[in-house]
């Protein structure tokens, strides 16, 4: 195994400087990294916030610095090895997505039954990052492994978790650079201490109880991040619009890709062209353009504990269903009403993947014991907002705004009061 010298630094607007090793700067270089330069990481967001506008580059950089870090101070026995395959993990762990990242999630699964996480292994293990990988004495199918979160090593379970977990190296950056990109403000969670507090009981990734009040202030961020952020009603709004592009210009046969060279042709850059060009959908663009939107006509939250009203939200036939009915009574024709839930794929970092009672906590007794404890019977903030809700929402254009909301009503109850507040 090669030794890791140290290239250089990264001036990161959220942690300073990143410092990098040569076989991280050689792994940058390549194409399906530089590639993430052309991805927006919110991509619709900018709608709301317009100095949103930052891409999967940084935040993957970021997710390498937190994810060393993590590995680092883990009071346990990791090699220097380790720690830089957990690196180069964090570096690689989204360059599978698709132009507008989340958004294109829907293609994937729809018409590939793919996500953006088999696609990132798929990369990893035949694009030029598996050559340098190989180079560098590493083995690029355990790197596309860990970088999704599935590398299951037997004797170091808990390497996964620092990918992707409750509380894992991505949320913590995603959430203090996107909070930072928007302004939104809701980020400012101190995620050092979180780092330095974890240690490994029973072969996860635990969280001391003295840093339970961090704990919650993340929990919290990451609600209000999701209500203010990813599932703000005009960012969704305007993914909306782009996935019904996707998809119109998709089934056009103007989006395709079957080789790792086809896929990483696709970007925000390349697809917004092809876009505008696609008879099917240069409407969209073009009221894009113009930040003419779908306008949200009706809004109701439902908590998850109801099992009944999850399932229904998630099944697309009774969406359709939904959307045919009220359109039926606003004498629209279906295409004009959209339900908008947040377990769509389209939908980034949606609540229902990070419950917050599957962090473990643990306190030291005077003798060193790790005792574990659950985090719900200790936190009643934890505790109420571990199920969180959903929240479905109705678009439609401007001008049937009000005959939609009406025929929302009859169809899904009177909105509560709380749904008049705008954020």
């Amino acid at each position: 195994m090669k030794a890791k010298k140290f290239w250089g630094f990264i001036k990161d607007p959220i942690f300073g400087y990143i410092h990098i090793t040569e076989t991280e700067k050689k792994i940058l270089d390549t194409r399906p990294l530089q590639r993430l330069r052309r991805i927006r990481q919110v991509a619709g967001s900018e709608y709301v916030y317009p100095s949103a506008n930052h891409t999967r580059l940084e935040h993957s950089l970021g997710v390498m610095h937190l994810a060393g870090l993590l590995a680092q101070s883990l009071p346990v026995n990791l090699r220097e090895d380790d720690v830089q395959t957990c690196r180069m993990a964090g570096l690689c762990h989204d360059v599978g997505h698709g132009p507008f990242s989340h958004v294109f999630e829907q293609i994937l699964e729809k018409y590939y039954h793919q996500t953006h996480e088999d696609l990132t292994r798929w990369l990893i293990r035949d694009s030029e990052i598996s050559d340098v990988i190989r180079n560098e004495g590493f083995d690029p199918d355990r790197i596309g492994k860990l970088a999704i979160g599935d590398l299951k090593d037997k004797e170091k379970p808990f390497l996964d978790q620092i990918i992707r977990s409750a509380v894992d190296a991505d949320k913590m950056d995603f959430l203090v650079r996107d909070s930072y990109h928007t302004g939104a403000e809701y980020g400012r969670v101190d995620i050092f201490r979180l780092i330095y507090t974890m240690d490994v009981l029973d072969d996860s990734l635990a969280v001391d109880l003295t840093a339970l009040p961090t704990l919650e202030a993340f929990v919290i961020a990451r609600v209000e991040a999701f209500r203010t952020i990813y599932f703000h009603r005009t960012g969704r709004a305007t993914q909306v619009m782009l996935a019904k592009a996707l998809e119109q210009a998709k089934e056009a046969g103007e989006i395709e890709f079957k080789t790792t060279k086809e896929y990483l042709d696709l970007d925000d850059y390349t697809v917004w062209a092809i876009l505008k060009k696609c008879p099917k959908c240069k409407h969209i663009v073009e009221a894009l353009e113009r930040r003419q939107l779908l306008k949200c006509s009706y809004e109701r939250a439902f908590y998850v504990k109801d099992q009944l009203v999850t399932g229904l939200l998630t099944d697309e036939g009774f969406r359709s269903n939904v959307a045919e009915r009220i359109a039926l009574k606003s004498n629209l024709n279906p295409e004009e009403v959209v339900i908008d839930v947040p377990s769509l794929p389209s939908v980034p970092y949606h609540l229902a993947q990070t419950r917050a009672m599957d962090i473990p906590l643990f306190y030291k007794t005077r003798e060193g014991r790790k005792i574990p404890r659950k985090v719900t019977d200790l936190s009643q903030i934890i505790d109420v907002l571990q199920g969180f809700m959903n929240i479905i929402r109705v678009y439609t254009k401007e001008k049937h705004r009000e005959k939609v909301r009406k025929s929302a009503e009859e169809v899904l109850g009177k909105m509560p009061a709380s749904t008049e507040v705008s954020y």
